[in-house]
Parts: structure tokens; C-alpha cells; sequence
């Protein structure tokens, strides 16, 4: 064999292990952008993603109540400096303010859910502190008694108590989110986007901290038993020794955010789990980077592919990811026992009842569920027409400890053996 063919032959060799699934070199530099630009960022979601696709509800709220719970065992378990993945809404931003990851993907089937992400990309970004982020999320004026040192708990209980600001509130916040997304960031939204931004953030003004996994864009009255948490109850969760995980129980971890959002590190993909596209985009972006997948968040995905007959297409689709033996799947299935279990525990509902009065002002009565024989009707919106709204309690009862043992131990699962074990190519 000739020098040049022997030259040839070790090019070949080099460039087919770098084809080869997550195999890289090992001493492969880690080269993610520190910042992406404006146009830079809308272009990777774009090329991402596939075209919009459908889901059973809007997913404006996750139901998942003691999702952090896994925090613990989820930071003890990855590397730093990775890459996170996830799908759905707000939970994502626990598992990221946690993780401290360099870059973060979420993908969602729903163009909605992209939706939801950049209004929370503005909201991050123009608020200063948790207890702005909470009044530009629910429109509602920001109590003086809250500072920087406020426990998560303290917010969401003024908030909770705090009646919505007015329709030209709404507006002008509306206005500030939009603004931020295509004037500061000049991203070209159509107005399809606009008004999906809209949609989603009037539905937060509407339903208020009480929302659940029910609500929706169309603002359809909802019963509060029909999710298993409200907003309240998944910032405010903690473990069993009282210490708070979601992404608003510090200062320190809504500045993580914060900063990523600020840098463009967290991009929302449009993308179906099984796919031919979106999640192989995803994992070729980050392995040209020279990075490894930390973690990926899947919520209950997975049991809708099943009942499909797609899960094997997602499970090829994750073989191509850049993986290391840390990487882990985040499966909170499991805390639907412990939904089960808390509900179970829950004292009879009670309901906070605004009254609006001929001058204008409010009262308020406390009554049993019995009594007034309603479900939530999230009108508590000034100038709203009828002349009785409803709040739900703020009730979240830890579950029983051996539910919380479960969660804690098959709530994170090793990708590759995943992959292996189901013969992903």
C-alpha cells in the first residue's frame, strides 16, 4: 500500500467513527456557541423543526407535582457542562436551573408549545427578580412586602391573594413581550405566531396561579379536580425535608434561567418524538459541537408512542445522540401515584369567593365546594361581567414517603443501556 492510500485509508477510518452513533474522540473539545445571535437562534429552531403536529390538550401547565423531587438524585448523577432536552411547558426550568447545562433544547409535537417558550423567554428576560417575573406572568401589581430574600412560598401566596390588574394592563404587558421578541430580538413572527403568543399569554391572565394541566387557550371554564396541581402547587412543592426545588425557589436559580434565555441557549423545537427529523437534528447540532447529551426530560411521551406503535422509531432516533454512561432519561410516570396519593389526603375543597360590590370594591367568603356547587370559573378579571369568581385552595399535601422513595429511584433511567436494550440504530 502506497503512503497516500495508507493517508486515505486513516482518513476514512477517523470519519467513520465519528458516523458511528455517539462514538467521538475522546479528547473531542467542546466548542457551544457561548451566546447565540437573534438570527442565529430563530434560524437552528427553524431548521429543527418539523411542521406543527397535534396534541390532546395545550399543555399550558405541566401536572407533574413532585417532579422535584428528582432534583436531587438528577444533579448528583450528570456531568456539568452538558446539554438538556425536554418537552412540554414549565417543568423544564426546574430540571435547567438545576442542571446549570450550557445549552438547552426543548421539543414539543405542538407549535403552541414554541409559543409558550418565547413568551417565557420575554418574561425572563424582562423581568429583574422572581416576584416581577410572577406579576408580568399573571398580570397582577407586585406587593411591596416582596423582596430578593422572599421564599417561593411567600410569592406565590401574594400572588395567589392579589386580584388581576385591568384589560389595558394585560395589553401593555402583551405589548412588552411582543416588543421584546421582534423589535430587541428581531425575530420576523407571522401573525400566526403573534397571535399564538398572545393566546397563551391571556390564558395565564385568565386562569391566574389556579390554573391547572386543564386549561386552555379557548378559556373554557375548567373544575379544579381536574388537574392534580395548580400553578401554585408546582412552584411551592418541596421534598420531605421542606427544601423548595422548582425554578422559582431562589434568586440564584431564576437568574440561570435568566441568563440562558438572555443568550439564546434555550431553543424550542417543533418536533414529534418519533419523527424523521427534529430529535436527529437536535442530537447531530450537539455532537458537531463536540458536546453530550445530560439529560432529557420525557414526561409521559413515551406511553403515547407505545399506544401508537412509534416508540421504536424514538428509540432509534435517540441512538444517534452523542451520549456518555451519565446520560439520563427523566421519567416522572411514576408521580402519578403520587398524584393519587396526595389527592387522597386532600381536606374538603374550599373555595375563596370574590364578590363584586355596586362601587366597584370586593368581598370575600370562604365556602365549602358543597356549598356553592361550582367548579372554578376563572373570571377574577376586573371588569369582568359576572358578579362572583371563584379561587381554589392553595392545598398541596406532601405525599407519603415510600411514593417519594419511588420517584426518587426509577425516575432516572441510563439512556444508552435504554437504547441498547431496545436495539436502536
Amino acid at each position: 500500500m502506497t503512503r497516500p492510500h495508507r493517508l486515505l485509508s486513516a482518513v476514512a477510518l477517523v470519519v467513520g467513527l465519528l458516523s458511528v452513533g455517539a462514538i467521538r474522540p475522546a479528547a473531542a473539545t467542546v466548542d457551544l456557541p457561548t451566546r447565540l445571535t437573534d438570527q442565529e437562534f430563530w434560524q437552528l429552531s427553524g431548521n429543527l423543526s418539523e411542521p406543527n403536529g397535534v396534541f390532546q390538550s395545550d399543555n399550558l401547565l405541566s401536572n407533574e407535582v413532585v417532579f422535584g423531587r428528582l432534583v436531587p438524585d438528577l444533579v448528583a448523577r450528570t456531568k456539568p457542562g452538558g446539554v438538556y432536552l425536554g418537552v412540554g411547558p414549565e417543568q423544564n426550568f426546574t430540571y435547567i436551573a438545576a442542571m446549570k447545562p450550557r445549552m438547552a433544547f426543548i421539543t414539543d409535537i405542538r407549535r403552541g408549545n414554541l409559543h409558550l417558550q418565547l413568551m417565557y423567554k420575554a418574561l425572563f428576560e424582562l423581568s429583574k427578580d422572581r416576584a416581577e417575573f410572577v406579576s408580568r406572568l399573571f398580570t397582577k401589581p407586585r406587593p411591596a412586602t416582596l423582596t430578593a430574600v422572599s421564599t417561593v412560598r411567600e410569592i406565590m401566596d401574594a400572588y395567589w391573594d392579589i386580584f388581576p390588574a385591568d384589560e389595558a394592563a394585560f395589553l401593555a404587558n402583551l405589548t412588552a413581550v411582543q416588543g421584546l421578541l421582534t423589535k430587541v430580538h428581531r425575530i420576523p413572527l407571522d401573525q400566526t405566531d403573534l397571535d399564538g403568543i398572545a393566546a397563551v399569554y391571556r390564558a395565564f391572565y385568565w386562569y391566574g396561579p389556579g390554573m391547572t394541566y386543564s386549561a386552555r387557550t379557548n378559556l373554557t371554564v375548567t373544575s379544579y379536580s381536574a388537574g392534580p396541581g395548580t400553578y401554585w402547587a408546582m412552584m411551592t412543592q418541596t421534598d420531605q425535608t421542606g427544601q423548595a426545588f422548582s425554578y422559582l425557589a431562589s434568586e440564584e436559580k431564576f437568574a440561570v434561567l435568566k441568563d440562558l434565555e438572555s443568550r439564546n441557549l434555550i431553543v424550542p423545537v417543533v418536533g414529534n418524538f418519533a419523527g424523521s427529523k427534529a430529535l436527529r437534528a437536535v442530537g447531530a447540532y450537539i455532537k458537531d459541537h463536540g458536546a453530550t447529551v445530560s439529560a432529557f426530560y420525557l414526561s409521559n411521551v413515551e406511553s403515547y408512542l407505545q399506544r401508537d406503535g412509534s416508540w421504536g422509531l424514538f428509540c432509534s432516533n435517540v441512538a444517534t445522540f452523542p451520549l456518555d454512561d451519565a446520560s439520563v432519561f427523566i421519567r416522572p410516570s411514576s408521580i402519578r401515584l403520587a398524584n393519587v396519593a396526595a389527592n387522597s389526603q386532600r381536606s374538603p375543597l374550599q373555595f375563596l369567593v370574590f364578590v363584586r360590590q355596586a362601587n366597584g370594591t370586593f368581598t370575600t367568603t370562604v365556602q365549602n365546594a358543597a356549598q356553592t356547587g361550582l367548579t372554578f370559573v376563572p373570571d377574577r378579571i376586573a371588569g369582568a361581567t359576572s358578579s362572583a369568581s371563584l379561587v381554589p385552595p392553595r392545598s398541596s399535601p406532601a405525599p407519603p414517603a415510600a411514593v417519594d422513595d419511588q420517584i426518587r429511584s426509577g425516575g432516572l433511567v441510563p439512556i444508552k443501556a435504554e437504547v441498547s436494550a431496545c436495539g436502536g440504530k
